[in-house]
């Protein structure tokens, strides 16, 4: 079996590399979720050069030899979501929220508008991020999330995709408020987990799909190379190929287009549609 601990970064994140040299003394193997996590695991990885380590969400340049980091193709998962929401949209209007306007979320909403077009190119996309770095809030401000969705709808977009952490519950909200108050159905789209799981009953029935982010394989490959003396340093991409991403399907709401979806999952895996990672 294998024997794991937990720690959780403060709020500010200042004690990143001090929670990561600590795990450090009494494992094998360290991970940092995120990318914030970038530069305290480069330097734990120095200080600890017979730990390995993996970070989750980011590469980073020149990196130690026993840094393995693990990194996804949003953009693929993005573009399944994508085709759902222009199979779905019925007012050839969608919209992307994102959390905070970087490269990492640019993927999401180039691959979402990649998706929508291939579909129908005539439906119109609306964007927009909710904080610019180094402002980081868009990932945690429910509140603008809501706002940003509400006008979305207000603006005859009927489907709305998030990439914007936790704020992505007030689009939930905003969603099952527009439909509520207009006696009409609007839609969400959540992302990295099966968010149909996640949030409230009371909003379950406003998330469409949700684009899965698997870092639970990444992290269970990991460790499995680990254990097995297998451990690779390096840049490891989890795509559709290997189900690194895909797209959820609680509620049974894109049931009825599943196969259509799964023909362009297909051809992205085939190579005959290579989806974008940056907006058009």
């Amino acid at each position: 079996g294998v024997e794991a601990s937990e720690a959780a970064a403060s709020n500010d994140g200042s004690d990143r590399e001090d929670l990561l040299n600590l795990q450090a003394e009494g494992n094998d193997l360290v991970f940092g979720i995120g990318f914030l996590f970038a530069e305290p695991i480069t330097n734990a990885a120095k200080a600890h050069p017979d730990t390995n380590f993996a970070i989750v969400d980011t590469t980073i340049e020149d990196a130690p030899p026993n840094i393995a980091m693990l990194v996804f193709s949003e953009q693929e998962g993005s573009f399944l979501v994508g085709v759902a929401a222009a199979m779905k949209t019925q007012t050839n209007k969608v919209g992307f929220i994102g959390g905070v306007n970087i490269p990492l979320i640019q993927r999401f909403q180039a691959g979402f508008e990649a998706g929508v077009k291939a579909v129908n190119p005539d439906i119109e996309i609306v964007a927009q991020y909710l904080t610019e770095p180094p402002d980081f809030s868009g990932f945690n401000d429910p509140a603008a999330g809501k706002v940003v969705g509400q006008s979305m709808y207000e603006g005859g977009a009927d489907i709305v995709y998030h990439a914007a952490g936790g704020s992505g519950s007030g689009l939930f909200n905003a969603a099952k408020e527009y439909s509520e108050a207009n006696g009409t159905k609007v839609w969400a789209i959540g992302v990295d987990s099966d968010q149909y799981n996640t949030a409230g009953t009371d909003v379950q029935d406003y998330i469409l799909t949700s684009m899965l982010k698997r870092v639970d394989v990444a992290v269970f490959n990991t460790i499995k190379d680990e254990v097995e003396g297998n451990f690779t340093p390096g840049v490891h991409v989890f795509d559709l190929s290997v189900d690194g991403v895909g797209y959820s399907t609680s509620g049974g709401f894109v049931d009825d287009i599943a196969p259509q979806i799964e023909d362009f999952k297909a051809k992205i895996i085939s190579g005959e549609i290579v989806v974008p990672d940056t907006p058009s």
